[in-house]
């Protein structure tokens, strides 16, 4: 059984609750990706994502310097341990119509896997390409 742990990203960078969404939206960019997840002493509250800040802040025409990130963040974040089936994983995304979750281990972040890891190993290309369609066909 391959775990969540042999395929995970371990280095996350996060943001502060009350980090302004620039600096989430900078984070984004110097790590060339969409959403960060909000951590106050690496126990998860949330995740933004780029879309977040501009639904919730740029389109009502806020001040994104003073904005913070928990006021735009989805608190409802899907997590999972480190040793969840990578199978499983795949699974947690299609259902939950994401591209990343997560890892928790004792209530703090270890880590995250998005579906870019799960092709990385060649056993699951089918399965996260599977899950990455199911997702996007229910996203549009």
């Amino acid at each position: 059984m391959t775990t969540v742990r042999e395929v995970m990203t371990k280095d996350v960078k996060a943001c502060a609750p009350h980090d302004p969404v620039t600096a989430a939206a900078k984070l984004m960019r110097d790590i060339n990706c969409g959403s960060v997840p909000v951590c106050q002493e690496n126990r998860v509250m949330g995740m933004i994502t780029d879309r977040d800040i501009v639904l919730n802040c740029v389109a009502d025409g806020k001040d994104c310097n003073t904005v913070h990130c928990h006021d735009c963040m989805t608190k409802d974040v899907i997590t999972c341990s480190p040793d969840t089936d990578i199978h499983e994983c795949a699974r947690m995304m299609a259902d939950h119509q994401i591209r990343r979750i997560i890892v928790v281990e004792n209530n703090n972040m270890v880590g995250i896997c998005a579906i870019g890891d799960l092709a990385t190993v060649n056993v699951y290309v089918d399965e996260a390409g599977a899950a990455l369609s199911e997702i996007s066909n229910q996203v549009h």
